[in-house]
């Protein structure tokens, strides 16, 4: 899906530069075709200066948007979550990133899971990059507590994993 939002934009790169970064960061476009965080408006120009284009190549993807119903559908229901992973040190959690070796193979994420829920380990939030957006995917697992040394070498040690990070 989200390869056929860029697709829809690359007869643009500045709009395309727009669009991708309207993804990576959870906003939406408002019916009234202003960039929306939750519901709450950023300024056209703040975008433009955050990815280095126009003002008025934001309004043009954002009036875009809201010409395709597709696109609309979409960019008016879209919703940001809290990165738990940069708060992990003073809500007592920890972070683990598991680098894939390759994002589009099934089970990744279920066998992390599997590794962490084995060793009877609460997981607070999973953040997963697309593979199609991001130029290096990752795997977040947001843990209570401090993260045992097996459970990280439970991880290291699964075939989908190219590295850990912490």
């Amino acid at each position: 899906m989200w390869s056929n939002i860029i697709r829809e934009f690359s007869d643009s790169p500045s709009q395309n530069r727009v669009i991708r970064f309207l993804l990576e960061n959870g906003f939406g476009v408002s019916r009234e075709g202003k960039i929306v965080c939750n519901g709450i408006e950023i300024p056209a120009t703040h975008i433009a200066k955050a990815i280095g284009t126009d003002r008025r190549v934001v309004d043009t993807t954002a009036q875009r948007i809201l010409d395709s119903a597709f696109l609309q559908a979409i960019f008016t229901n879209i919703r940001a979550t809290p990165d738990l992973s940069l708060l992990t040190e003073p809500l007592g959690l920890s972070a683990i990133t598991v680098l894939p070796k390759d994002a589009r193979e099934k089970g990744i994420v279920e066998a992390a899971v599997g590794v962490i829920t084995g060793n009877n380990l609460n997981i607070r939030q999973i953040f997963v990059t697309d593979p199609q957006l991001s130029e290096e995917p990752k795997l977040v697992i947001i843990i209570e507590g401090v993260i045992p040394g097996k459970v990280i070498e439970g991880i290291r040690k699964l075939p989908q994993v190219k590295s850990v990070i912490l």
